[in-house]
């Protein structure tokens, strides 16, 4: 089947989300959708083997409740791709807003560049069949991992630059955040502490390494060794104390 183009120059959200639901009910298994400009909502709860194409810069909450479909965003992002995702895969060449895969719960998302605040906050996972993956390429700013709950974020921090973030893994209680290079104790959150990486763990995120410097056509050797700090919870219970008083 012929890929299907869809022109969103001028197009509102809706009129543009109602077409390429209706592509992908006609049995579209390609979408290409040009000249993308700020238009929130692309491919939320969609299901199915599609892929879309995106050209230009998506507005908030692409993929949002998603199950299946990959979305392939040649451009930036603007905030929380992957918002509640179930499963499926959204690849972004360029950098994203805030709140990047906010409540994801499967799936992954590959930023290439940067992210802004509080990217994986709230991400769960239920099982191996429901383990969202976050892997940004460069950089992320602080907040990361709020909430967390399960999955797996990797920053590898390609421009070498030293991470600067603060509260990272703020409430935690599951889940791992993996940072190429050091972390201070001071920009740790509450409820989060850092553990050693191992050879093992190394062994658990090389697919998703691999996998994503495929998309965007990078050497994974530079990344396939053990020079990572890992963040996990303290304890289930981060907050425990705020709530109970004897």
């Amino acid at each position: 089947m012929e890929p299907v183009h869809i022109d969103a120059k001028g197009l509102h959200y809706t009129p543009l989300n109602q077409q390429i639901r209706r592509a992908v009910s006609e049995g579209a298994t390609e979408i290409i959708v040009d000249n993308v400009l700020g238009q929130r909502f692309i491919a939320d709860g969609l299901k199915g083997e599609v892929t879309i194409r995106i050209n230009g810069v998506p507005g908030g909450d692409l993929g949002m409740f998603m199950n299946g479909p990959t979305c392939i965003v040649k451009g930036n992002c603007d905030h929380a791709p992957g918002n509640t995702m179930d499963s499926g895969k959204i690849v972004i060449h360029g950098s994203a807003g805030d709140a990047v895969a906010h409540s994801m719960r499967g799936g992954k998302v590959f930023v290439r560049d940067d992210i802004g605040y509080r990217g994986g906050i709230h991400m769960k996972e239920y099982g191996e069949d429901h383990k969202p993956i976050l892997v940004i390429g460069d950089n992320a700013c602080s907040f990361l991992g709020e909430y967390m709950a399960g999955g797996i974020i990797i920053v590898l921090g390609k421009s070498d630059n030293t991470f600067g973030g603060r509260g990272v893994g703020s409430g935690i209680h599951g889940g791992e955040i993996i940072l190429r290079g050091e972390l201070k104790e001071r920009q740790l959150g509450v409820g989060a502490k850092i553990t050693e990486f191992t050879e093992e763990d190394l062994e658990k995120i090389s697919p998703y390494i691999e996998e994503f410097c495929g998309s965007f056509e990078i050497d994974p050797e530079k990344y396939l060794d053990t020079k990572y700090t890992k963040i996990v919870a303290s304890s289930s219970r981060p907050f425990a104390g705020k709530y109970v008083w004897e």
